[in-house]
């Protein structure tokens, strides 16, 4: 049992660290501000080759695991860059995880290295309106017609798809009425996102405006039946296979907000004099603060938990989303302190924890809500009966 980074691991650190060093606190206010994507941090990271962290060699990856990809993108956040940063290149880690499982190798050689490489951007299309996180109830329609299907129907909170060139979307090819199993008739593409098929309207929101998230109507796409992942059908299978590597990249990238959070209100603590000291001197002030500290810590010890079991081909359901729940918790609390220690500039841009503090409800959000997750958890760590 070892809590240390090995020497290797450090090394991806440190080098995220300085990439990222570029990129500083008045970037990420201009992009909060002007909505614009940070197409440079994401070049820089794909020129040095991080965005195949954890896809095969083969293919131009490094061929490392989870837990790595876990490093990086909580290096990146924690840079200051926040959700924004980690979300421009959050998909492109993990999302072809079902590509690597059970595409083919032609599908591979064609699909993996263009977005390794930063040549593509992909998002990924799951969550529709009237399904929200039953994803066996989604309507969007794939209908077989010679060597291609047919998409049609909604998709909404879909990240990146501004930018996107491509699409990695879970669609039925079998009405739910029709299969024995409602986890049947799900199936996965990895396709071109044909703008002239597709209207993509941006959804204005509390945070992250610097990458999109949006609604999606498809109106007869056609996607070629060679751009199908896995069996027809068994797409729901497949999806599986990015779940708990989502979660637990979640969770280090909400470690990581928390983190750069923390550094700014103890920094301002630090420096801040009221009534002829610190205020960081104030207990009332730097009890929240260790506080904050500690829960962070034990959060990201389940991180690396949940990414150590996940790479040696473990169970790690029960632990990936305690991450993320932990994560995210600890993270919310750790950017409200900070705006709190802040008092009332706090509440300004200048500072950045209110850019934080907006950021920070993602995690706690997306991919899983912390209700869901606590009923997980009551069944599958506890025994208890399922409530939904």
């Amino acid at each position: 049992m070892d809590f240390s980074l090995s020497p290797e691991q450090q090394q991806i650190r440190d080098a995220i660290r300085k990439l990222c060093a570029r990129f500083d606190d008045g970037y990420w206010l201009e992009k909060d501000r002007s909505g614009e994507f940070p197409h440079e941090l994401h070049a820089v990271l794909a020129q040095a080759g991080w965005l195949g962290i954890a896809m095969p060699e083969a293919y131009g990856g490094s061929g490392l695991g989870i837990t790595e990809a876990a490093i990086m993108m909580q290096a990146i956040a924690e840079s200051g860059a926040a959700m924004t940063g980690a979300s421009a290149v959050h998909m492109n880690i993990f999302g072809l995880q079902p590509v690597v499982v059970f595409g083919t190798d032609e599908q591979k050689r064609r699909m993996l290295p263009p977005l390794i490489a930063g040549q593509d951007k992909a998002c990924f299309a799951v969550t529709e309106p009237d399904a929200g996180l039953d994803t066996t109830a989604i309507k969007v329609r794939a209908e077989r017609r010679g060597d291609h299907y047919i998409l049609s129907g909604q998709k909404i909170w879909i990240s990146t798809a501004q930018v996107a060139s491509k699409v990695l979307i879970l669609a039925r090819t079998t009405p739910l009425a029709e299969v024995a199993r409602k986890t049947e008739g799900l199936s996965l593409f990895y396709t071109d996102l044909d703008r002239t098929r597709v209207a993509i309207r941006v959804i204005e929101k509390m945070g992250r405006h610097a990458v999109d998230s949006n609604e999606m109507f498809f109106d007869g796409m056609a996607v070629p039946a060679a751009d199908l992942i896995g069996a027809e059908g068994q797409g729901f299978r497949a999806i599986l296979h990015g779940m708990n590597p989502e979660r637990i990249l979640i969770a280090a990238e909400a470690v990581g907000i928390g983190r750069a959070a923390l550094r700014k209100a103890a920094t301002y603590a630090r420096e801040r004099v009221v009534f002829g000291r610190p205020i960081g001197q104030n207990q009332g002030i730097a009890h929240p603060l260790a506080h904050c500290w500690m829960n962070l810590e034990a959060a990201d010890l389940m991180v690396m938990k949940a990414a150590a079991l996940y790479d040696r081909n473990m169970d790690c359901g029960v632990e990936a989303n305690a991450a993320k729940y932990l994560a995210a918790e600890a993270a919310f609390h750790a950017c409200e302190t900070a705006v709190l220690t802040h008092g009332g500039m706090g509440y300004s841009k200048e500072f950045h924890v209110e850019r934080y503090l907006r950021e920070v409800m993602i995690p706690r959000i997306a991919p899983i809500t912390p209700h869901m997750i606590l009923n997980f958890i009551a069944e599958k760590a506890l025994g208890l009966p399922k409530s939904y």
